[in-house]
């Protein structure tokens, strides 16, 4: 499916105030130079507010949540002992910094600590470990079997380091430069940037992923409950977090970064009851290793959409 162009979002909102608050929220996106799409609705009413929802995005560590969910799915089959133990050498490993992708020494973790470093850190080692055990074609053909027609899961996560060193050698600002360049002319040098092989999903695919996983309506309930728990552990606040913390609040979620996106998926729940699933799927339109004005504006959207869709 083609983008809309990044200055005419298609808007979608359950009323004209949630139409407000979803044109406010796109604006602000396009003042800071973000491309992209949002989506956030209410879990139990169904009310929902965001745009360009349906645009395929590439997705970063964001992919992490259906490989998750599948591998819990094999667990709760008993297909796969969570006590299983993997050995993973940093020197064969995938580039990451943080987990098992920042060792320097040889380490025995066991499957059910894989996916909690992979979810609560982002550990790419641990999600390649994990791909080992279900390959990225299971995953794949398990997310079809559901039903997930919108999120498709296609290569590992060191292959998207790969393909950016292939086009920009070890060069970091060199293969941001050429993300935000191809992201403007719409070809992309580095394949795992391209629709056509990237893994990839829209903000309506992810919040329906979400609404099935917190209603139980996905797998087995033993698995949906510990996805939910694993999401509850995430150490990043920075995006949807930012502008959600509080004692009363509690946020699951799960960032994707890689060059110019700068993604997170999670669900927003209240002492009151509200359950609010969010996407947040972005392209910057600059260089920029660290954009904490991008973050916050994230953060920002989905406190917006909270308020208004929670009544």
């Amino acid at each position: 499916m083609s983008a809309a162009p990044a200055d005419r979002p298609v808007h979608v909102a359950g009323d004209g105030a949630l139409l407000d608050v979803a044109e406010a929220i796109a604006a602000d996106w396009a003042a800071l130079g973000i491309r992209g799409s949002f989506l956030a609705r209410h879990l139990d009413s169904g009310e929902q507010l965001g745009f360009d929802v349906d645009e395929l995005i590439p997705l970063a560590s964001v992919v992490k949540v259906p490989l998750a969910l599948v591998v819990l799915d094999r667990i709760a089959a008993g297909e796969l002992d969570p006590a299983r133990p993997v050995t993973v050498d940093p020197a064969t490993s995938s580039v990451g910094p943080t987990g098992l992708a920042a060792f320097r020494h040889p380490a025995t973790v066991a499957v059910g600590d894989l996916l909690c470093l992979m979810l609560s850190v982002s550990d790419n080692a641990s999600a390649d470990a994990l791909f080992d055990l279900v390959p990225v074609a299971d995953v794949d053909a398990r997310l079809r079997a559901w039903g997930c027609a919108g999120i498709r899961v296609r290569h590992r996560m060191n292959h998207m380091y790969e393909c950016a060193a292939g086009a920009a050698g070890n060069d970091f600002s060199l293969a941001l430069e050429l993300a935000v360049r191809d992201e403007r002319a719409g070809r992309h040098t580095i394949e795992t940037l391209d629709p056509a092989h990237a893994n990839l999903g829209s903000a309506a695919a992810l919040v329906d992923l979400l609404q099935r996983v917190w209603g139980d309506e996905i797998s087995r309930p033993q698995a949906t409950a510990e996805l939910r728990r694993l999401m509850g552990l995430q150490v990043f606040t920075q995006r949807l977090a930012s502008e959600l913390r509080a004692d009363t609040v509690r946020l699951s979620g799960k960032t994707g970064t890689f060059l110019h996106l700068r993604h997170e998926i999670g669900v927003v729940e209240a002492e009151s009851g509200d359950r609010v699933a969010v996407a947040a799927l972005t392209r910057a339109d600059r260089r920029a290793g660290l954009a904490p004005d991008i973050d916050l504006a994230i953060g920002i959207g989905a406190r917006q959409a909270f308020e208004a869709l929670r009544g």
